[in-house]
């Protein structure tokens, strides 16, 4: 569901209008009719507590079922939508969990995050800055070692995935090891199969201007970024730079006939280097993707966007991509598993 005092829940109820099959919300039944109780008259679902899969299944044609988790918060219409809560952080956290659970189980095959607000999260009491530390923490059994993720945005043109994410700059440059870098490219190459069907042609960004221009403006491409690739490419990955961070997603993008790109992805060093050319190229289209989980992960590359709650122009459009792609995910690992099975 996302954060209840975002635009989450309504732009959940604007695509279950004619995309809803064979899922479920994680959220608050009363927050989910009440995004319902907005949209045009006409078509409108109808909201349907359920506790489990089997009842989903049950339901009638244009039923939106909503399983509400553990640690849900009382009363969440009582507050203020648009505006930062404890209460919203919690039930986005609360969401969450629960939806990990249903995945980590085998109950859902793939999970579809709607925006949650990192400052409400933090009001919360939560350790994670944001959802990808929070996958990453929870996606395994209580008491196992966190997994090693990595964020991904793609669109039809572009595809990148991150050294470090939620980190101020600082703190980010000094985050750039080689093992950092090596464990980024395993898990981009890992993960292809998925998203790219094939052996990804990975293209890795510098960090300093001009890749460090031979060491005049920084020497990090020398000491770190080279020697990964360098150990990346005695694994077999297709890793290959680094490049100047100004001119490599230009290259990498991929719009044919005219521009077929020279890369499947790019790898960026930091959060604003690699989501930036993504999203320029338009949210409607863009998904943010958890690679290293052990299900399918997914979410609309925007926030909460606050100023546009209950106003009826949030844009659906980035939250389908991401379902599609979910499911595009869930049925190529699904083969994959089949024919492992059969092996």
């Amino acid at each position: 569901m996302g954060d209840p005092c975002g635009i989450g829940p309504e732009i959940i109820a604007r695509w279950w209008q004619y995309d809803g099959r064979g899922a479920v919300v994680s959220g608050c039944p009363a927050v989910m009719q009440r995004a319902v109780a907005e949209l045009p008259q006409g078509g409108r679902p109808n909201v349907v507590r359920v506790d489990g899969w089997d009842a989903v299944d049950r339901l009638p044609p244009g039923s939106l079922p909503v399983w509400s988790p553990p640690g849900l918060p009382d009363d969440l219409l009582a507050l203020p939508r648009g505006a930062v809560a404890r209460e919203a952080g919690q039930a986005a956290a609360a969401s969450v969990r629960h939806a990990v659970t249903l995945c980590r189980t085998g109950v859902a095959a793939g999970m579809v995050t709607a925006p949650l607000h990192k400052e409400a999260l933090a009001l919360a009491g939560e350790p994670y800055p944001g959802h990808t530390e929070l996958l990453q923490a929870e996606g395994v059994p209580p008491g196992s070692a966190p997994l090693d993720v990595r964020m991904m945005l793609a669109n039809e043109q572009l595809k990148t995935v991150l050294v470090t994410v939620h980190r101020s700059l600082r703190s980010a440059i000094e985050a750039v090891t080689v093992d950092a870098v090596l464990s980024t490219l395993r898990i981009t190459h890992a993960s292809a199969p998925m998203w790219c069907g094939r052996v990804p042609r990975i293209a890795v960004a510098g960090l300093n201007p001009h890749a460090g221009e031979g060491g005049l403006f920084g020497d990090e491409e020398i000491r770190i970024i080279a020697p990964a690739i360098a150990a990346a490419r005695g694994e077999g990955i297709d890793a290959h730079g680094p490049f100047a961070p100004d001119t490599v997603f230009m290259r990498a993008r991929h719009a044919p006939p005219a521009h077929p790109g020279e890369f499947d992805v790019v790898v960026a060093m930091y959060h604003d280097q690699g989501l930036i050319p993504v999203k320029y190229l338009g949210l409607d289209g863009g998904v943010n993707v958890t690679l290293g989980l052990p299900f399918v992960r997914t979410s609309p590359d925007h926030g909460t966007a606050f100023d546009l709650v209950g106003t009826g122009r949030a844009d659906p459009a980035s939250f389908a991509a991401a379902v599609a792609m979910a499911r595009q995910f869930v049925a190529v690992r699904s083969v994959a598993v089949g024919a492992a099975d059969a092996s």
